[in-house]
C-alpha cells in the first residue's frame, strides 16, 4: 500500500484498543516464524526482565517512514545491529508507553510531544533475557534528534512500504540450541535488519495484511 493516508488509516484501525501484555508467558521467540515459537522456548530465560520499544512512523508528506537506530559499535550485545529505541522498563515508569518514550528521549533525543502512540504489538522474547513490549506511534516531522553516543552509532529512516514489501522479506536458517528454525532478515542499503527488530516488524506486518 503506497497512500500515506490510507497506511496511516489501517494502522490506527487494526491497533486499536490494543493493551500491552502483561504476562512474559505471552510472549513469543523475537525474529522467528510462529511456527518455530513452541520448539525453541526452552532456550529462553524462565524470568525475562520487562523492556519495551518505540516503532516510531515518521509521517512525511511524500510518506511515511520508520525511525530506526543503529547501535554503537562497543556494545556488550549486538554491536552495530538497527533496532529501536527502548530498553528495561524501570519502576519508576508508569508501563510500556511511559518507558519507550523515556528511553526514546534518552537514546536520541526524540522529544515526546512530537509523538502519538496508536497501540501495542504483541511482545517479544529475546536470547538475552529480556521480553520486549513494541509500542506503535506516529512522529511528527520537524523533529530534532541528540544521540547519546554511548548506546546510538547513528540513525536511519527506512520507508514503511518498503519494510511491509514482501519481496524484502528474506529467509535464513539459524541454529537456536539443537533446533534449525527459519529466521527474518530485511536488507535495505547497505543494512541488514535482523533478530527483533525484523521480528516486530513482521508482527506490525501480519497485522497489516
Amino acid at each position: 500500500m503506497s497512500d500515506p493516508v490510507r497506511l496511516r488509516r489501517l494502522i490506527e484501525e487494526r491497533l486499536q484498543d490494543t493493551r500491552p501484555a502483561v504476562d512474559p508467558r505471552m510472549a513469543y521467540p523475537a525474529g522467528v516464524t510462529p511456527e518455530a515459537n513452541q520448539a525453541i522456548r526452552q532456550f529462553f530465560p524462565a524470568a525475562p526482565i520487562a523492556a519495551a520499544v518505540l516503532v516510531p512512523i515518521v509521517e512525511h508528506p511524500h510518506g511515511l517512514s520508520v525511525l530506526l537506530t543503529e547501535r554503537a559499535a562497543h556494545l556488550k550485545h549486538h554491536p552495530g545491529q538497527i533496532s529501536f529505541p527502548g530498553g528495561r522498563i524501570e519502576p519508576s515508569d508508569a508501563g510500556p508507553l511511559d518507558a519507550a518514550l523515556r528511553e526514546t528521549e534518552e537514546e536520541i533525543g526524540l522529544a515526546r510531544e512530537h509523538v502519538r502512540s496508536v497501540g501495542y504489538l504483541d511482545p517479544h522474547l529475546v536470547l538475552t533475557g529480556y521480553w520486549i513490549t513494541p509500542v506503535v506511534a506516529f512522529v511528527q516531522p520537524g523533529f530534532e534528534l541528540r544521540l547519546d553516543p554511548r548506546e546510538v552509532a547513528s540513525t536511519l529512516e527506512v520507508p514503511l512500504a518498503h519494510l511491509l514489501d514482501t519481496a524484502n522479506h528474506h529467509f535464513r536458517e539459524r541454529m537456536v540450541g539443537d533446533v534449525p528454525i527459519r529466521v527474518h532478515d530485511i536488507p535495505f542499503g547497505g543494512h541488514n535488519i535482523w533478530g527483533a527488530t525484523a521480528g516486530i516488524l513482521m508482527s506490525l506486518y501480519r497485522v497489516l495484511k
